[in-house]
């Protein structure tokens, strides 16, 4: 078993909860609550990783991830 590191990120709405990988293109999901979107995003992840390897792609890590919050003014 291999080990990787991606980013998650995720967002409260007034349905709840939404999380995606940036490095994982359609890699996304949701739930009700932090703890649950957490572990959603968790499994799809795995999956996702898995259907790659089982497709032969390979697995590339980021090398660096920033997030940052930005005020825009329009």
């Amino acid at each position: 078993m291999n080990t990787y590191h991606f980013a998650a990120v995720i967002e409260k709405d007034r349905d709840g909860y939404y999380a995606f990988c940036p490095e994982l293109q359609g890699c996304y999901t949701q739930g009700d609550t932090y703890e649950e979107v957490l572990g959603n995003i968790k499994d799809a992840i795995q999956l996702h990783i898995k259907d790659r390897i089982e497709d032969g792609e390979k697995i590339l890590q980021p090398e660096l991830v920033s997030l940052t919050s930005l005020e825009v003014v329009v």
